[in-house]
């Protein structure tokens, strides 16, 4: 039996901006890591550190955004291949709410459908069921029909959820999309990723300025350093089990405060280092 294909790997991957100008700037130098497929499963993986250490960048280059993909050095991998751009098998959920003004909440769920409607051979009135569902899942049933500046912040995500996960990627790009919401809709917001997550089993990676949210959806958490940003220190075993678990019960036990406090120290000592 052949060996499964990695989803992500990246082979000593540096990124500068810029370059030969004076306004060059290195986000990342030699990142290396490998996330392995695991059936019926999926890792979560949460990427941490100072602002400008190169998060976003590695979101970026594995979704193959032009403005950033190819890396400088190195090669990403996606499912053993070089990613030509965006594409379906990778959704993105950005900070900044990104749905269609124009569109409905249901039509905004459509959008990807419509795109890869050949290749999915669904008709009108299948992609406005299964849109439907998902506002469903989301928690916006009864919303279909209404415009996003209608919606309040959080339901506003919860589109951009809906959005991503009605094409079920494979791969689920996440850059700080809880950060703008209030803590108790933020709570909410993290115990529906979990759910949906665990629902299709699919790997995310999640950019966040919070320790405890990386430790809370994190099965591994990844300390990064100031730029040019590598990957300081990785979390695995300390990271406590937290799928389909409460958030608010989960962060107020003394195993989650004890991980979050080592993510921290760690976090504070990288933070204080200069490349």
């Amino acid at each position: 039996m052949s060996a499964r294909v990695p989803i992500v790997e990246f082979r000593n991957v540096s990124k500068t901006f810029n370059p030969g100008t004076p306004q060059e700037f290195t986000a990342l130098k030699d990142v290396t890591f490998c996330i392995e497929d695991k059936p019926d499963y999926g890792e979560f993986i949460a990427l941490v550190g100072p602002s400008g250490c190169g998060k976003s960048t590695v979101m970026n280059l594995i979704h193959g955004f032009s403005d950033v993909f190819p890396p400088t050095t190195g090669e990403v991998l996606v499912k053993g291949a070089v990613p030509t751009g965006p594409g379906r098998d990778r959704g993105m959920i950005f900070q900044r709410y990104s749905s269609f003004p124009h569109r409905t909440t249901l039509h905004n769920v459509t959008f990807g459908l419509e795109i890869n409607q050949r290749e999915l051979d669904l008709s009108r009135s299948a992609m406005e069921d299964l849109a439907a569902q998902w506002l469903a899942k989301v928690g916006l049933k009864g919303h279909e029909r209404k415009y996003p500046h209608q919606l309040s912040g959080g339901q506003q995500q919860r589109l951009a959820i809906a959005r991503t996960l009605v094409l079920k990627p494979p791969i689920i790009l996440m850059d700080e999309p809880f950060s703008a919401l209030d803590e108790p809709t933020r709570y909410e917001m993290q115990q529906l990723i979990m759910e949906l997550w665990h629902d299709i089993e699919t790997t995310v990676f999640l950019v966040t300025h919070s320790l405890s949210e990386a430790v809370f959806l994190g099965d591994r958490v990844w300390v990064f350093t100031p730029a040019p940003g590598r990957i300081g220190k990785e979390f695995t075993d300390i990271i406590p089990h937290t799928r389909g678990a409460d958030p608010i019960k989960v962060q107020e036990s003394s195993q989650f405060k004890q991980a979050v406090a080592e993510v921290t120290e760690v976090f504070r000592a990288l933070e204080s280092c200069k490349a």
